[in-house]
């Protein structure tokens, strides 16, 4: 009995001793593939860091690489590669006589080629990476872009240290020029009508608008102002200089993140403070333009009377007064608008500059808004004629 009882005891625990080591098996095992199934995901997502990586690195060679390229692309898009003999024949050797203007980039020179076109010529005068960059980045994007509303690039020339632009001659210059004849050598008051600076301003608007809208993913200007509007002999106008122009973000409502370049008194809040561009910090400038075009002011004129010095600040409470909006309207345009017209365009400035880029229209808002109020100009003035003013300004074409 006690025999039996032992080998019964025997069994129980051999019994129990072989259940552990199959538990002790099957926990071995399933640490095993554990350890597996981190390592091929381990494996797994280095690979694909490293994918993300090498696009990210090919993506940056890639814009470092744009002048190259561009050439290429840009002369199988019909711009044409310049040599600087040519260049340097066609402005009679970068006479002075011949400077018609002066830009971020450099100086502009008025040309004429063999075959008697008229051209416009920049120069570059800034050296170092940031000239360098900049030069790509205007041939880059006019060699891509088409719009009947943006600056058009006939050519270009990289020549060694000499890298120039060239642009169709642009018979009226800029808006700039034009506004503000007393700050010239024409003399007097702009005589730029309330219809044709109406007629601007939408072309200026549908500019942006493009680039904003029509264009994946978006450009931001960033320097948009009076003198990078440029007018035909018709005083069509069409933006320009794009030299500082930034890839936007493709997020609806998100930034990217730039140092601060543009102009006094034309930078958006909110870029100024933090770096952040977006679209509606083009926005912004195009409002201080629209100030421009109703008071006849420059944005930032320190001769002023305390509180009048900078136009913004100055025009903002009145935008908003129907009875105060006659006050910062140019006297040079006197009788000339209904003042249903005039409270319609200081409203549209007013939404504009607003503090908080949120709060700010789009342009295509801005372009549907003017539409009416330029079409009921047109529609009622029988006989449309616009002053003419001498052969001063800078370039542009549209292929």
């Amino acid at each position: 009995m006690k025999k039996l009882h032992r080998k019964l005891l025997e069994k129980e625990v051999y019994g129990d001793s072989r259940r552990a080591g199959v538990v002790l098996l099957v926990i071995f095992v399933l640490a095993v593939l554990a350890v597996v199934s981190l390592l091929v995901a381990l494996s797994y997502y280095c690979y694909i860091r490293s994918r993300v990586s090498k696009r990210s690195r090919d993506q940056k060679m890639k814009d470092e690489k744009v002048g190259s390229a561009s050439v290429k692309s840009g002369t199988e898009k019909g711009i044409q590669v310049y040599t600087y003999k040519q260049l340097y024949s066609a402005t009679n050797g970068f006479s002075s006589g011949n400077i018609i203007g002066h830009g971020g980039f450099g100086s502009v020179y008025r040309g004429v080629l063999p075959d008697g076109r008229r051209i416009a010529v920049k120069l570059m005068d800034r050296s170092g990476k940031q000239g360098e960059e900049e030069f790509t980045m205007e041939v880059e994007l006019l060699s891509r872009l088409r719009s009947p509303y943006l600056l058009g690039l006939l050519g270009h020339c990289s020549d060694n240290e000499h890298k120039l632009l060239v642009y169709e001659y642009m018979a009226n210059g800029s808006l700039q020029e034009l506004l503000y004849l007393d700050n010239g050598s024409n003399g007097g008051a702009s005589k730029l009508e309330w219809e044709t600076r109406l007629r601007i301003a939408l072309d200026a608007a549908k500019g942006l608008e493009y680039l904003h809208e029509h264009v994946n993913p978006p450009i931001i200007h960033r320097d948009f102002k009076s003198s990078n509007i440029l007018l035909d002999k018709n005083f069509h106008a069409k933006v320009s200089d794009f030299g500082l122009a930034k890839l936007g973000s493709e997020k609806a409502g998100g930034h990217v993140s730039t140092r601060v370049l543009g102009t006094q008194g034309y930078v958006a809040p909110e870029y100024a403070l933090t770096g952040h561009l977006t679209t509606k910090s083009d926005v912004y400038s195009y409002g201080v333009v629209l100030l421009e075009l109703l008071t006849g002011r420059v944005p930032v004129d320190m001769k002023r009377p305390p509180g009048e010095c900078v136009l913004v600040s100055w025009a903002l409470p009145r935008l908003t007064d129907r009875e105060k909006v006659i006050e910062i309207m140019d006297p040079a345009l006197e009788g000339q608008y209904s003042m249903k017209d005039a409270i319609q365009v200081a409203a549209i400035a007013a939404m504009c500059v607003q503090a908080e880029g949120d709060y700010r229209p789009l342009m295509a808002d801005v372009v549907q808004s003017l539409l009416p109020l330029v079409k009921h100009l047109r529609s009622s003035s029988k006989v449309t004629s616009c002053p003419t003013y001498p052969p001063t300004g800078e370039h542009v074409n549209v292929g």
